[in-house]
């Protein structure tokens, strides 16, 4: 299994340190900043510079010729809520018990409290961090953003098709029709917004979520821009029931998600002009991903993941494999993009080593230091990655070039070469047969291991 195990970090602020320090001039290198941006059911293909000839997103096309592409880049679950367990945790999903399914407002279980978030580890070093937009990871009291690392919360505690308190009696899949009469369909589903620990809307206007999320993210950071901060930004769409700012409305609804995603790119350059503004740039590494692919069966309320296979909830390529764009210039090289596997379980680590603070987790993690990818290098320490279904039963496994995958958990399984079958269109289980059974073997014993070191999930007591 691989594993992050930290000792020393040998980071370019050092090197940088020592040869000023050697020529006489004092230093005082200040902390990176870090901001998270993470959408919700968001496509391979829903930006502009990952292929969509549909969605014009100007703003993070501009942060790609700024930065660095990561084209093979994995989220830790094809589903919500496992998905930003693993992100914030550097866990695969069932290492920490939260791989089956997605919670809801009737849930009584979560993140457990002891588990270290990336804002417990930057709390240690006197960062300030905040979490605004979708949570999910447990709505009650011991299981929020401000019970994991987070200075302050304000956001959807989780979906925004989830109806509260029990999720009862919502007019579930009439996208067309929320679309085009907004304000009752913000009504029905009677959607909580909360800062910190307390419901302060319900319903809250929906239309106007993504920019009030901008706003906060903002006012954040322009609080804190004097010390080293963390902003993880989870934008609540363009998961269905999809809404945008009256004044961005198009009658045609089948340019509903086009219209949602070009209203998160414009937010997006908002943030990132405030950054700018604030002198920040050199500063600070943002990083723009979603939580996993498209949820391609509401066909023009949904996005795409071509060239890719499958969709969320699905462990082909289309539902693990996201569009992410990291940028931090000055820091990483501008303009260039790669194809090594990389993994929103691999950026806790990664931020500890960037940051320079030694952590302890929970327990052992999964996890990877991908800090010289980002910067530039062509390798990476991770070539393999598991698969999961929604429910937590192991469905695939990749190393290398090869991934082997069954759809569902009877049917058989299927061997791709990713590298010359991106669409995982030819099965290769005739023609390389011990190829097939060494992945199997290797990835059985993989989730064996995390089996016997999972640890639980935290649970309301009665």
């Amino acid at each position: 299994m691989q594993r992050t195990m930290h000792s020393a970090f040998k980071r370019i602020s050092i090197i940088a340190a020592c040869v000023l320090s050697l020529l006489g001039g004092a230093v005082s290198a200040a902390p990176p900043n870090f901001v998270i941006i993470f959408t919700d059911d968001q496509g391979y293909a829903d930006l502009s510079c990952f292929g969509s000839k549909e969605i014009r997103t100007p703003n993070i096309d501009r942060m790609a010729e700024e930065g660095r592409k990561f084209t093979s880049f994995y989220v830790a679950s094809s589903i919500c809520t496992p998905s930003r367990a693993g992100l914030l945790t550097g866990c695969y999903p069932k290492r920490i018990q939260m791989a089956k399914g997605v919670l809801f407002p009737h849930s009584q279980h979560g993140l457990h409290p002891e588990e270290v978030t990336i804002a417990d580890l930057l709390k240690t070093a006197d960062y300030a961090t905040a979490a605004i937009g979708k949570w999910h990871l447990g709505h009650q009291p011991s299981f929020l953003p401000t019970r994991q690392g987070f200075d302050s919360y304000f956001g959807i505690p989780y979906s925004n098709d989830m109806k509260h308190p029990d999720d009862k009696n919502k007019p579930w899949g009439l996208w067309d029709e929320a679309w085009a009469d907004p304000e009752t369909y913000i009504k029905a589903y009677n959607t909580p917004l909360m800062r910190d620990e307390a419901i302060i809307e319900c319903p809250v206007d929906q239309r106007l979520i993504t920019r009030r999320y901008t706003d906060e993210a903002i006012q954040f950071i322009e609080t804190n821009k004097k010390r080293p901060f963390f902003l993880y930004l989870a934008h609540s769409m363009p998961h269905v029931p999809l809404f945008v700012p009256d004044e961005l409305h198009d009658p045609e609804v089948k340019n509903a998600y086009t219209h949602v995603i070009e209203h998160i790119d414009a937010e997006t350059g908002r943030l990132l002009d405030s950054i700018r503004s604030l002198d920040l740039t050199e500063n600070t590494y943002v990083i723009f991903t979603s939580d996993n692919g498209p949820w391609t069966q509401y066909k023009h309320h949904a996005g795409k993941a071509h060239p890719l296979r499958g969709s969320k909830g699905t462990s082909y390529e289309g539902g693990y494999r996201v569009p992410c764009v990291m940028w931090a210039p000055g820091r990483i090289p501008a303009g260039t993009e790669t194809d090594a596997i990389a993994a929103t379980i691999d950026l806790l680590p990664t931020i500890a080593s960037l940051a320079e603070v030694e952590f302890r987790t929970r327990g052992p993690i999964d996890g990877l230091d991908i800090s010289e990818l980002i910067l530039g290098a062509d390798a990476s320490p991770r070539d393999e990655m598991l698969f999961y279904t929604g429910q937590g039963i192991l469905s695939g496994y990749r190393q290398g070039e090869y991934k082997l995958v069954r759809a569902q958990p009877d049917k058989a399984f299927q061997l791709f070469n990713l590298k010359e079958d991106i669409g995982e269109q030819t099965n290769l289980m005739v023609a390389l047969p011990e190829k097939a059974a060494a992945l199997k073997a290797q990835m059985i014993t993989l989730d064996q291991q995390l089996h016997a070191e999972a640890r639980p999930h935290g649970t309301i007591q009665p």
